[in-house]
């Protein structure tokens, strides 16, 4: 799939994305996809090139832009080293509800200023933090987000002030959640939460129970499990299919 990288213009700077667009003629409807905790990185922008297969202008931005030319994470052990845990989640800590709605903003006027790229209201997915990001946009910039989706996002239905559920009454996109099992970020009860802010609220969306870890739709994480990988490429095709086309 071809691919651009660029930067885009920003309230606080410029954040380098990546484009991935398919091969032929386009417009096509875009979306951003948000990475995990680890950031932008290789596996996302192969990921990226197999959603924009499905008929997409996928953007992928690093959203650690604000920390400068960062050192990337090594996924596989990360979590183990406790220096780089304590990196990660300073990291982490700076990308809040505030700066990703403004973030957002600056995106989704990149990918309507494209020619690749028709329409202005979009998709958005993401995975781990980013599946909360992608939430969070959807409530926070709700005329230009038309289907969002989520996989293994942690903190989607918390007692923090900035938790997505709170702002269903403002969503109005579709929503699927693909949450995975023994998920202590996103528990059954959370999932009860979030169904419950949702439907009061009549946002169409869907809650799938993965039979797999939190990490389990990327491919660099430990708990990557392809069956339910495969299982998640499924859901946005036919998801985005049916609300981006």
């Amino acid at each position: 799939m071809p691919r651009i990288a660029d930067t885009v213009t920003t309230a606080d700077g410029s954040c380098p994305v990546t484009l991935h667009t398919p091969g032929g003629d386009g417009p096509w409807p875009g979306v951003v996809l948000y990475p995990d905790a680890g950031g932008a990185r290789e596996t996302f922008r192969t990921m990226a090139d197999r959603l924009a297969g499905y008929g997409y202008a996928v953007l992928v931005p690093d959203v650690y832009y604000r920390d400068g030319d960062w050192a990337p994470f090594e996924m596989a052990t990360v979590f183990g080293d406790d220096a780089e845990r304590r990196r990660l989640f300073g990291m982490i800590a700076k990308v809040t509800p505030d700066i990703m709605a403004s973030d957002a903003t600056s995106l989704f006027d990149y990918l309507a200023s494209r020619p690749e790229v028709g329409g202005e209201s979009f998709g958005t997915t993401g995975y781990c933090m980013g599946g909360r990001t992608s939430l969070v946009v959807a409530g926070r910039v709700p005329e230009r987000v038309s289907a969002a989706m989520s996989f293994h996002g942690g903190g989607l239905a918390s007692d923090d002030a900035g938790s997505p559920h709170l702002l269903a009454e403002k969503m109005r996109a579709a929503v699927y959640v693909g949450a995975a099992r023994n998920d202590r970020s996103f528990t059954v009860s959370n999932g009860d939460t979030l169904d419950k802010a949702l439907s009061a609220a009549g946002v169409e969306h869907t809650i799938v129970w993965y039979p797999a870890e939190h990490g389990f739709a990327v491919p660099d994480n430990a708990p990557y499990d392809e069956a339910a990988a495969e299982q998640h490429w499924d859901a946005m095709q036919s998801f985005f299919g049916t609300h981006l086309r």
